[in-house]
């Protein structure tokens, strides 16, 4: 079997991309390109669907099938396209706004029904592409046109949302770091069900800086947890500082300190079915504690589209009614005979 191999420059196509100069939006577009050129799998077998927004422009600027469809709906229609083709890599592009606004339903539910698919949120915490309004993931009290005195709502966390639907898998990024990036934009393809990847955007033009507490690099070493499998939760400049779990909290130990070692430091072991840790990981948040990013969860769950593949071929191997005609004759059918004269209706 030939090896196919592939470069950045098969998955882009001659279209002018047309996001603002510094968007978010292109270090996740270089992101995406780089990770389908390196995964050994045929241009022809991609699929990117899309909803309505700034990130949902996205299918016009891969050289790959894709589907730009109407505002909320890329999740239903991203399902009906993999049940349809189960040998597509279907990858779903949205934004806050799109997937847990008006597409708030249709993101649990797919979730929920652990379809085998990929979900990219572009998480900026605004609506970009209607000129600034406020989304499910601004803070409270953010100042916008649609809440010019301050959003009185508190705000839908996307991990939230994954782990309440009990969904499979849930990784963060930050678009800047096209590294970690490519690495769980490549575990969303490996796993089997709905892969949900949070990217943390910025939207140059209407939130600028939105999430540049975490982005700092002269403090990323100290903000961002960048979780592995395996390995134990340390960070900080020289991995000095780690996670330990304290009266059923996560707490920031400091190693060397009050007789803390790296043995006393949580490992990080994505496959756990009970999802409390997990949970507690996509919880925190500047000051007090770094923001985790990577891989938080991925566990093994019956997936959709090859239970319901399974499903119709018992349905077909044990079946009775095996054409139309059989269907009509099937159940309380009437035989009506006779003459000009006179009619009988008999039951078969």
């Amino acid at each position: 079997m030939t090896e196919i191999k592939y470069t950045i420059k098969d998955f882009k196509n001659d279209n002018e991309v047309r996001w603002c100069a510094g968007c978010g939006d292109y270090a996740i577009l270089n992101a995406v390109q780089r990770t389908m050129a390196d995964m050994g799998i045929p241009k022809e077998k991609f699929a990117v669907i899309s909803g309505i927004g700034c990130s949902s422009r996205f299918p016009y600027y891969m050289n790959t099938f894709g589907f730009h469809t109407i505002h909320g709906r890329a999740a239903a229609i991203a399902s009906g396209v993999k049940i349809a083709n189960p040998d597509l890599s279907v990858w779903v592009m949205t934004g806050d706004g799109d997937a847990m606004a008006i597409g708030g339903n249709h993101f649990i539910h797919v979730i929920r029904r652990n379809i085998n698919l990929n979900m990219i949120v572009f998480n900026n915490r605004i609506y970009g592409l209607t000129k600034g309004q406020y989304s499910p993931t601004s803070d409270r009290g953010f100042v916008s046109k649609t809440s010019p005195f301050g959003t009185v709502e508190d705000p839908f966390v996307p991990g939230q949302l994954v782990i309440g639907a009990r969904g499979s898998f849930f990784a963060r990024s930050i678009d800047g770091n096209l590294k970690l990036s490519q690495a769980v934009f490549e575990e969303a393809q490996k796993h089997q069900g709905t892969s949900v990847v949070e990217v943390l955007q910025n939207c140059v033009i209407f939130n600028n800086g939105i999430h540049s507490a975490i982005a700092d690099p002269n403090f990323r070493a100290e903000r961002q947890l960048i979780l592995e499998h395996g390995k134990p939760m340390l960070f900080g400049e020289n991995n000095e500082k780690g996670l330990t779990f304290e009266k059923g909290k996560l707490r920031v130990a400091v190693i060397g300190e009050n007789g803390v070692t790296e043995d006393d430091i949580l490992v990080h072991d994505v496959t756990e079915p009970d999802p409390s840790l997990h949970m507690a990981l996509i919880n925190m948040k500047l000051p007090d504690m770094p923001v985790a990013f990577g891989v938080i969860r991925a566990v093994p769950a019956p997936v959709y589209d090859v239970e319901m593949e399974a499903q119709i071929k018992r349905v077909q191997e044990t079946r009775k009614i095996t054409c139309v005609d059989d269907l009509l004759k099937s159940g309380n059918t009437w035989e009506v005979t006779g003459n000009k004269n006179v009619t009988v209706s008999k039951c078969l």
